[in-house]
């Protein structure tokens, strides 16, 4: 466990107030969370949520919705939030609502109602959602406790001491959810602003490069500084 000083609550606490609190969520629906992945791709948050907002006025958010959606029309919202794979991508968002539809009975809660290990599979099933996506599907829903981490809030906690980077994501993501899992809260929607808090906090100051630690309120308290 992580020596007191450097405790996860105290860490979240520090950044929480720093940021003037957590940012509130898009949406706890978790096929609308699947779109919002989805939508768009090496975007910025605010360009995200554009495109989300768009395919919510033009098409609808629910599974019966994207499925009878037609393929252009997805095409140009997945456009609208980044030209990458455009095209792909809205095959990805039909593909989805199919698979609800077909498996879940249009009710991915369902799924999510799954032990954990089992809800974590189910999820992994649907395009553009690996690992760490279900993780964080599943916290944001309310429905299992569990830290889903993205790229910059697993950067921030193994520069803070906890895991180890092995240089491989899936590795280096198992290593700090081992290291960090006996300070962690039980309620999903403490660890869904957790990660969100750590999302920004890597984002703004804990950057990949060239990372402003002369203004990190936890700099004190950072391994990769020492």
């Amino acid at each position: 466990m992580a020596p007191a000083a450097r405790s996860f609550a105290r860490i979240i606490g520090i950044l929480s107030r720093f940021q003037g609190g957590a940012p509130k969520p898009v949406t706890r629906d978790p096929f609308q969370l699947i779109l919002l992945e989805q939508v768009a791709y090496l975007a910025t948050d605010e360009r995200r949520l554009e495109a989300y907002r768009k395919l919510e006025r033009e098409v609808g958010l629910t599974p019966e919705a994207i499925a009878a959606a037609p393929a252009s029309r997805l095409t140009a919202i997945a456009h609208f939030g980044g030209a990458t794979a455009a095209a792909d991508r809205a095959g990805r968002m039909k593909e989805s609502a199919e698979l609800v539809l077909s498996r879940w009975d249009g009710r991915l809660r369902k799924a999510l109602a799954l032990p954990l290990a089992q809800a974590r599979k189910a999820l992994a099933a649907f395009p553009m959602i690996g690992p760490p996506g279900a993780d964080r599907i599943l916290a944001a829903s309310g429905t299992h406790a569990v830290l889903g981490l993205d790229s910059n809030g697993l950067r921030v906690l193994l520069r803070l001491g906890w895991g180890q980077d092995s240089g491989q994501y899936a590795k280096s993501y198992r290593s700090v959810q081992e290291a960090v899992a006996p300070e962690l809260p039980a309620e999903p929607r403490a660890l869904d602003v957790a990660a969100a808090v750590l999302r920004r906090h890597g984002q703004d100051i804990c950057r990949r490069s060239a990372p402003a630690c002369e203004v990190c309120p936890v700099m004190t308290l950072c391994e990769y500084v020492k």
